[in-house]
């Protein structure tokens, strides 16, 4: 994985309600999310929220998906694990 991905994904992750919002979204699974829910959730602003998330989607940390006029987000597995090997490998270098 490259360094700067690695620093993107933990930046977002660096702010208490996009922390937060990444491990609600990591509890709910494959099911997701809504904004409003996520707003609700963290207790932020929709306008707010949808920062957050941007935030966290360019880091490739969550996905988002529309039906309609309903977004939904979830966790990005993939980018998890890659995420999660990284850092298991620097702490055998």
């Amino acid at each position: 994985m490259e360094k700067i991905k690695v620093i993107a994904m933990m930046s977002a992750l660096a702010q208490p309600t996009r922390l937060e919002v990444f491990m609600a979204l990591s509890r709910r699974g494959a099911e997701g999310l809504q904004v409003g829910d996520l707003a609700t959730l963290a207790n932020t602003p929709a306008n707010t929220m949808s920062t957050h998330l941007s935030i966290l989607a360019r880091a490739g940390l969550i996905t988002a998906s529309k039906s309609g006029r309903t977004v939904t987000y979830t966790v990005a597995p993939d980018a998890v694990t890659e995420l999660a090997v990284f850092l298991l490998e620097c702490g055998k270098a």
